[in-house]
């Protein structure tokens, strides 16, 4: 990346009076994934990541991100330019708190960061300084027109509750906390909220918009009119109002006097600063539409299952192909997933991948959120490790799956069975954990890790995340992490279970199935109790494992799974595959 685009920043700051600058990797939505019109950190640093952050100030930079990407940050960054740091080692208000001069002014835009954000950089003791305009936006000379994809309906044998139904809820939440209006800004809330999808950002289908919920139901969307064709308009019914985008800031002012709940994490700061100046009392509180929308109903939850099961013949087909052309050594990371996408789409109803194939052969591997490109294509060579992390949206569910596989002919090292069975090992235990109602996420990712633990062995991410029905990959509120907010597990919720280890330069191993929250029947229990349910099916490569290692518990365990995936999907396979399956899937 030439230097240029930070010296212009730099250019920009002084002409504004300004001693410095934070570039969150984040549009107005604070979404995962971004449309290119809103790729500000990227186009900024050359870092291409769903997570990062810059501050520039007039003789220092640094870009920061999580544990998922710190190789990939140091591939794509000039370091003559940047420094490269961990988000959580040295955090992005740390380094500027001390880095930037004294009373320096720090400009943010509002619209690309939290409450709870900014209130960092604030606490911090640093002085900053909200700006009307993006100062990248201002220098940014071919930066891409915003996405302007037709909002469409999300029929109800898919989303099985009508909207009329989902407002009345949520008006009753607000009802009962007494709040008069709600801000809603996460794009999944809203394509929940009202029923719809759109194409606006890629892997995910969202309709990017605002909108204002009332306690007694009305719901204002803030939207281009232009992406609501005549058949969604009847969609929505009389009870949704549409307004074009810049009347949203009137609307915030009309809101004077009431009592209006915005997630002070999860929604820019600029609205509670608009809604403050208007004379608005703003109550802090997480979006109305996350937990409702997390605990699917009983359509949603049988959709995920036949979404799975579609899916699994396009995963199997695929390992029956690799387990074939990997020991000759003729494929590629990017011929392998562009196998994989081929074979999904086949599948009834695929509408496209739920985030770029992570395809990493040998040290490719070992950089856990590693995208593959021309540039860093490698062979997949005989007797190594290849990590493949891949996903597909489908009206009736979203899914999400990794499998660690050897490519033969030879057999694994000692040392990476260990390894690869201590992770099986750590998804197993979460796989078939029962708790009782109000346990979080933090409170079963140890369970997960354990068997590392015990040989000294860790990973550097969180072991699940929420995954959303036709919706976002990654959905609130639940995580499996140490680091997350310990929100209860609930029915109905979908969770990915996803234990790794990584040797730098070496390789990375990831197992990773969807698992759907359930109630537990234990007739002697003395409160409710949930266990899990697996829904993604497909074979875990027996090569790499070490049987001795397992408890008799264990390996009945993944007999069983095995069991069940040869049923579900053997009879969907051509006959060479369904021979391949039926080897894969053999008792330990």
């Amino acid at each position: 990346m030439s230097a240029s685009p930070l010296a212009a920043l730099r250019r920009e700051l002084a002409r504004r009076n300004l001693d410095g600058f934070i570039v969150p990797r984040a549009d107005e939505h604070l979404a995962e994934y971004v449309p290119a019109s809103a790729e500000r950190l990227a186009w900024l640093t050359g870092f291409t990541g769903s997570a990062g952050f810059a501050a520039v100030l007039a003789s220092a930079a640094a870009v920061f991100t999580d544990g998922r990407y710190v190789l990939q940050l140091a591939e794509q960054t000039d370091a003559s330019l940047w420094q490269r740091l961990h988000v959580t080692e040295q955090p992005p208000h740390a380094w500027l708190a001390e880095h930037a001069p004294k009373e320096g002014r720090i400009g943010y835009d509002p619209l690309l960061i939290s409450e709870e954000g900014l209130a960092r950089f604030t606490g911090a003791g640093l002085d900053m300084v909200p700006l009307a305009t993006n100062p990248i936006d201002a220098i940014w000379a071919d930066r891409p027109s915003p996405p302007a994809e037709a909002a469409v309906p999300h029929e109800l044998r898919y989303a099985g509750v009508t909207s009329e139904e989902k407002r009345a809820d949520v008006a009753h939440l607000l009802q009962e906390a007494k709040q008069d209006a709600a801000v809603l800004t996460d794009p999944a809330s809203i394509a929940w909220l009202l029923n719809i999808r759109g194409n606006d950002v890629p892997f995910t289908p969202f309709a990017l918009s605002f909108a204002v919920i009332h306690a007694g139901g009305a719901t204002e969307l803030y939207i281009d009119p232009a992406k609501v064709p005549p058949g969604t308009r009847a969609w929505l019914g009389n009870s949704v109002t549409i307004a074009d985008r810049p009347a949203l800031e009137g609307a915030l002012r009309g809101l004077a006097g009431k009592t209006v709940r915005v997630d002070a994490g999860g929604s820019p700061v600029w609205f509670a600063q608009q809604l403050r100046a208007a004379g608005a009392t703003v109550v802090s509180g997480s979006d109305p539409c996350q937990l409702p929308k997390a605990c699917k109903n009983r359509t949603e939850r049988n959709g995920a299952r036949q979404a799975h099961l579609r899916d699994a013949v396009a995963v199997c087909r695929f390992l029956h192909w690799l387990a074939t052309e990997a020991p000759t050594g003729g494929q590629t990371e990017l011929s392998a997933a562009e196998t994989l996408l081929s074979f999904r789409r086949e599948v009834e109803g695929f509408r496209g991948e739920s985030f770029p194939a992570i395809s990493g052969a040998g040290e490719h591997g070992a950089i856990i959120h590693y995208r593959v490109t021309p540039e860093t294509n490698r062979p997949i060579r005989p007797d190594e490790v290849y990590l493949i992390d891949s996903g597909a949206q489908y009206p009736d569910g979203t899914t999400d799956i990794t499998r660690t596989l050897w490519t033969g002919p030879g057999r694994p090292p000692a040392e990476l069975r260990d390894r690869v069975t201590r992770v099986l090992q750590g998804h197993i235990a979460i796989a078939t954990a029962v708790f009782p109602q109000g346990v979080a996420g933090p409170h079963l990712d140890a369970l997960a890790r354990r068997a590392l633990w015990q040989a000294g062995l860790d990973y550097d991410h969180g072991t699940g995340h929420g995954v959303g029905s036709y919706l976002s990959v990654h959905e609130g509120p639940v995580s499996i992490s140490r680091l997350a907010r310990p929100v209860a597990i609930a029915a109905g919720m979908i969770l990915s279970n996803e234990p790794g280890f990584y040797l730098p330069d070496q390789y990375g191993i990831r197992l990773e199935n969807l698992l759907l929250v359930r109630d537990a029947d234990i007739p002697a229990a003395i409160r409710p109790f949930l266990r899990f349910e697996t829904l993604t099916l497909a074979p875990f490569d027996r090569s790499l494992l070490e049987p001795a290692l397992m408890t008799a518990e264990e390996r009945r365990w993944l007999d069983g799974y095995h069991a069940r995936v040869l049923s579900s999907i053997g009879p969907a396979l051509d006959p060479a595959a369904r021979s391949w399956l039926a080897d894969a899937c053999e008792p330990l």
